[in-house]
């Protein structure tokens, strides 16, 4: 799997398995992707690599609202093209569905924080809707792990 941002200076490759997509509504994830959400799928990060450009990755953390980590939004220098996070806190990737180069063979799985939805969206699909946060990491872990042993 690999992706790159809009101008192309920044290239990433990732391999499988990766996690169903999920859409965050949340007000930081609509700024940053300039969204009404934000559509992203997690890849463990010993599976990511960055291919070329990585002198033209910029990452802003915003101001800590309450527990940790910030909230990260990473991004290329020359285009302004949202990139994926590698967090060394878990060892995933968040990857921007619309970086992808080709379909990533998941589809989405839920919205999250829907209480902070754009009042222009009307959600037509039937997939799971939280109003708030929903803990990740282990569900991600857990998803690897089961695709990983062919679960």
């Amino acid at each position: 799997m690999t992706g790159s941002c809009l101008c192309g200076a920044v290239g990433f490759a990732a391999t499988a398995p990766v996690t169903p997509i999920e859409l965050c509504h949340c007000d930081r994830c609509k700024r940053a992707y300039g969204s009404a959400f934000a559509a992203t799928l997690y890849v463990e990060a010993a599976g990511f690599r960055w291919t070329r450009g990585e002198e033209q990755i910029a990452t802003y953390e915003a101001p800590l609202r309450e527990s940790p980590p910030p909230y990260r939004h990473v991004f290329c220098r020359t285009c302004g093209a949202p990139l994926p996070i590698v967090s060394s806190e878990t060892g995933l990737a968040e990857i921007p569905a619309g970086s992808l180069d080709a379909d990533p063979g998941t589809r989405p799985l839920r919205h999250i924080f829907t209480r902070q939805k754009a009042p222009w969206l009307e959600i037509g699909d039937r997939l799971p809707q939280h109003e708030g946060h929903v803990e990740r990491s282990e569900w991600i872990r857990t998803m690897l792990r089961g695709w990983t042993r062919g679960a």
